[in-house]
């Protein structure tokens, strides 16, 4: 079973691309969520998270976003920290989670695939792209937040020229019924090569 990679910088609706190989019956893990998911329900998470970040990572038994967000951003050794706690885990999870899947491929979605250095592990990559100021209008509406802030978040991450020259296929998703197309064609060709 191939493990294909699917990213692509924030805005460009890799969330959107993923549910569209999920419509094909490609199972779909999506990183970040199973990340939230794990980081609320494992102990050992918990345990470690307030050693690092304090009592204030959590409101009850839910994770305190805006805090966690407010100080990974400010702190990039911080967010080193958290990410070395977090991504083994996560990991872990989808090593197992692949193990019970009974498909040619799955797909893992994730933002950071290539900054991380997780594309290794993937037999493919797609990374999905769109225009600058359609990723910008798409967050700002989706997370009502500001374009400052916005753009702060893609210097973050590597650019597209950069992702692109690591990966396999490209979809630009710009247009949803053209970006379908472009899905079942990457489908197919990945569907033909794990044959």
């Amino acid at each position: 079973m191939k493990i294909v990679g699917l990213t692509g910088g924030i805005g460009s609706g890799k969330t959107t691309v993923a549910k569209m190989f999920n419509k094909l019956n490609v199972p779909v893990y999506i990183a970040d969520d199973e990340a939230k998911a794990l980081m609320v329900r494992s102990k050992v998470l918990i345990r470690q998270l307030k050693a690092l970040f304090g009592e204030n990572a959590y409101i009850g038994k839910e994770l305190n976003k805006k805090f966690l967000a407010n100080a990974i951003f400010n702190d990039k050794n911080l967010l080193k920290k958290m990410n070395a706690i977090v991504h083994p885990k996560v990991a872990r999870h989808f090593k197992r989670w692949v193990a019970k899947q009974d498909s040619p491929y799955v797909i893992k979605e994730a933002a950071i695939l290539f900054e991380n250095g997780n594309y290794k592990q993937c037999d493919i990559v797609i990374t999905v792209t769109a225009p600058l100021e359609t990723r910008i209008n798409r967050v700002i509406s989706r997370d009502n937040t500001t374009k400052e802030k916005v753009l702060a978040v893609i210097n973050n991450q590597w650019p597209d020229s950069k992702k692109i020259e690591k990966s396999n296929y490209i979809i630009e998703n710009t247009d949803l019924e053209d970006t379908k197309l472009q899905v079942k064609k990457v489908h197919k060709l990945i569907v033909n090569k794990s044959q």
